[in-house]
């Protein structure tokens, strides 16, 4: 279907020491549209200062991905049956622990969409159900997971 690119891009800092691992984990990610993104490891993988807490890690980039594929499609297809929504607000959470191997990996991403609609458009709860089940089954980024999406609307 296409293919997307990023750029990440670190440097070792001055008066830093690589192979002690006394170096900032801190990096860029550039994007083709020209948007760069401060990144860093997680603080809770690489302790401040080595990491740079304001900065987004890996872990929270894969959670927000799929929220927001989540959410694309669940706005274009509300948009296709009529559904007036005003606002989505997502606070998802990914947790992290051992997989079946034992190692360390996302175990579950959960998301928990609000929305708000147009004054009197609210739809049924079956309604939101089905464009939750059917937006989950189309994202992109929830089909590429090995861990399991889960969606519990507020």
């Amino acid at each position: 279907m296409g293919e997307h690119t990023a750029r990440v891009v670190w440097s070792l800092g001055a008066g830093e020491d690589f192979t002690s691992s006394r170096y900032s984990r801190a990096h860029h990610w550039h994007f083709d549209g020209g948007a760069v993104v401060p990144a860093s490891s997680s603080p809770l993988s690489v302790p401040v200062p080595m990491s740079d807490a304001s900065a987004v890690d890996p872990e929270e980039a894969l959670v927000a991905a799929t929220s927001a594929c989540h959410m694309l499609w669940f706005l274009a297809l509300a948009a296709r049956k009529g559904i007036a929504i005003t606002s989505y607000d997502d606070e998802a959470i990914g947790l992290m622990g051992p997989d079946d191997e034992g190692r360390t990996a996302m175990t579950e991403i959960i998301l928990r969409p609000r929305l708000t609609f147009e004054a009197g458009a609210e739809p049924e709860p079956g309604v939101l159900e089905s464009l939750h089940h059917d937006a989950h089954a189309a994202c992109y980024i929830a089909r590429s997971l090995r861990c399991p999406v889960r969606v519990e609307p507020a």
